[in-house]
């Protein structure tokens, strides 16, 4: 789990996959162990996961690489347990504010590098930038109903599109100077 891997440890107890399959399916990443305070119980443990690399896209970075992502997510524990770490941003500021009222900072000690790339997070939402496109989320859902839909979906909006730009011109996105110069 990201989890452990963020906190330097080589397991963490969960309790969500107690009564599942997943140990018989995945024995090399969840074990049963006891309890060593109470003997009597027993856990779920699982394996920390430290990814070679960690990509996430966050609100905006500074010249230093601090960089501030949406409030409740889970990019602080994939950043610390990650061995690098790719962050893109929608914009690139003087500097990051550690209280910053926007979202929650991660410190530049964890990250390795930052792309500028407004718009990163479409469809989804950037908090402050713009929301969620539900139009485009429903069309990727029905889309991975089936191999063939999905294919067709990767081919228009990921194969056939040459870049970052032209993909934003097929959704009418459009990048205003603040965006651009950012």
């Amino acid at each position: 789990m990201v989890q452990a891997g963020s906190m330097g440890v080589p397991y963490v107890p969960v309790r969500g996959f107690s009564g599942t399959d997943i140990i018989e399916r995945r024995s090399d990443t969840f074990k049963i162990e006891r309890n060593p305070f109470e003997q009597h119980e027993t856990y779920v443990v699982a394996k920390a996961i430290n990814p070679d690399i960690g990509i996430f896209h966050g609100l905006k970075a500074d010249k230093f690489g601090n960089v501030v992502v949406r409030k409740g997510g889970d990019e602080l524990m994939l950043a610390q347990s990650a061995r690098k770490v790719i962050v893109t941003v929608e914009e690139i500021v003087d500097t990051v504010d550690p209280d910053d009222t926007d979202g929650w900072v991660i410190p530049s000690i964890h990250i390795t590098a930052v792309v500028h790339a407004p718009f990163g997070a479409y469809p989804t939402a950037a908090p402050g930038y713009y929301s969620a496109d539900n139009d485009q989320l429903q069309e990727y859902v029905d889309a991975a109903q089936s191999e063939e839909t999905f294919k067709n979906y990767i081919n228009k909006y990921v194969h056939n599109v040459l870049n970052h730009e032209e993909f934003l011109k097929l959704m009418n996105l459009t990048l205003t100077p603040e965006l651009i110069n950012a």
